[in-house]
């Protein structure tokens, strides 16, 4: 089912500003065109504007005409699992660099969080993520030992991990995630290019399958002038969350980076 209109809507114009096309300070196109565009009626128009106001993306108002303001863009949650498929979706080019991946006896964390015992084998995967070519991520995830054997017949530098688990058959469907922020150690340092000590924000993931059973456990530490996240609620409703590009040099020029 496709989404509702004024979704689609916004979600254009995120891209369009995440890609350059629409500069912090440029005005937006006009109700009327944007109705033009969409075949819509000026509701769905509105909605899509309001959600971007309440981001903080875009300014003006009381008949001036709205302009982009270059803060965050969030993306859907269902992109937050796939560090690949929410930079797609932004039209940047993700990339990851694969620097260890190891069977494991289970650490007392790891093993707490995927329900088994201290010591248990685990598969333990160490990447570096890329977007447009910079270091953003570095990634350190162990996987329950059935699901994370099949990673060794795979290239986990040459894609999406979640992709191919889930051409194996393996679907995360839930996932409990937790924020807080970190010093860089000396390993997050030199991959990353940030000082020793620097802040890092780090979300905690615990990923389960279709039978509950959890299947993954990440800790994954972000360079916060890249990437922030976003948590959007309303009364009578769930929460939205969503993982953002910090706005910079390069959103303006999608041309720069690296491939």
């Amino acid at each position: 089912m496709d989404d509702p209109l004024h979704k689609r809507i916004a979600d254009d114009l995120r891209r369009r500003v995440a890609a350059g096309l629409l500069a912090p300070g440029d005005p937006l196109p006009s109700e009327s065109r944007l109705c033009a565009q969409w075949s819509a009626s000026r509701g769905p128009v509105r909605q899509a504007l309001a959600a971007l106001r309440a981001e903080g993306l875009i300014g003006g108002g009381r008949g001036r005409p709205p302009v982009v303001r270059g803060g965050p863009v969030p993306q859907p949650f269902e992109t937050l699992l796939s560090f690949t498929r929410w930079a797609e979706s932004l039209g940047r080019v993700p990339g990851q660099r694969l620097l260890e991946i190891a069977r494991r006896p289970a650490r007392a964390e790891v093993a707490d969080a995927l329900e088994i015992d201290e010591g248990e084998p685990v598969v333990e995967l160490l990447r570096l993520r890329l977007l447009d070519g910079r270091p953003a991520m570095i990634e350190r995830t162990a996987f329950a030992e059935p699901v994370g054997r099949l990673l060794f017949d795979f290239d986990p530098g040459s894609g999406s991990v979640y992709a191919y688990l889930a051409a194996q058959g393996v679907a995360l469907t839930v996932a409990r995630h937790v924020f807080d922020a970190v010093a860089a150690d000396p390993l997050d340092s030199s991959l990353l290019d940030v000082p020793e000590g620097a802040p890092l924000l780090r979300e905690l993931r615990r990923a389960s399958g279709e039978s509950g059973e959890p299947c993954e456990y990440s800790d994954d530490r972000y360079r916060p002038d890249l990437v922030t996240f976003t948590i959007e609620n309303a009364q009578r409703a769930h929460p939205s969350f969503s993982r953002s590009r910090r706005p910079g040099p390069a959103a303006a020029h999608p041309d720069r980076g690296g491939s």
